[in-house]
């Protein structure tokens, strides 16, 4: 099933998603239909906040992004992930976003981290990302602190940038997948 992707402004972008209790729900499904929904947006990555759920989860598929070197095979589902740290030089990346669509700003990220997380059936898993890797689960790690990438920017660039979201918020932007208005 294809969801539609909440846009910038609704306030379950900016909510910290809660922990997801083993049999509460059908997270494989719930997993499938977030692969759906992002490849149909033609996204890396998806958080459930960005379907209007409240929850713990994110999908990445790297194995789209040809030109970067170790992304095969990089197509997963973090369940109540918890990064235990974050580490190396940063690095400056042009980061968009499904829920902040036609909008790209440079943002400076670690290029390490050691996170903790379920997969989809709830096995435990403890891993280290570097690179792309570890910018796709930071981007998306965020969505679920209730995090945006627009928070990282200046408050110059914020001001620079507050009409063309005040637009997004109200369905006045060029997605070619379809969106979720936020709530009233």
């Amino acid at each position: 099933m294809i969801y539609p992707i909440v846009v910038y402004g609704d306030p379950v972008l900016k909510k910290e998603a809660e922990d997801i209790e083993e049999g509460s729900m059908d997270v494989k499904q719930l997993v499938a239909d977030m692969f759906e929904t992002m490849e149909n947006a033609s996204g890396i990555g998806l958080a459930a906040p960005q379907i209007g759920k409240s929850v713990r989860l994110f999908v990445v598929d790297g194995t789209v992004l040809e030109d970067e070197e170790g992304m095969e095979g990089f197509r997963k589902a973090f369940v109540n992930p918890e990064i235990l740290w974050e580490d190396g030089e940063e690095w400056a990346f042009t980061e968009g976003c499904l829920s902040i669509p036609g909008i790209r700003e440079e943002i400076m990220r670690p290029s390490r981290l050691r996170i903790n997380y379920l997969d989809e059936n709830f096995v435990e898993h403890e891993e280290e990302f570097d690179g792309m890797k570890a910018r796709i689960i930071q981007h998306e790690y965020d969505h679920i602190e209730g995090v945006l990438f627009t928070d990282y920017l200046t408050p110059f660039k914020k001001r620079i940038l507050k009409g063309k979201l005040a637009n997004i918020s109200k369905g006045k932007c060029d997605a070619d997948y379809k969106i979720k208005l936020p709530k009233k």
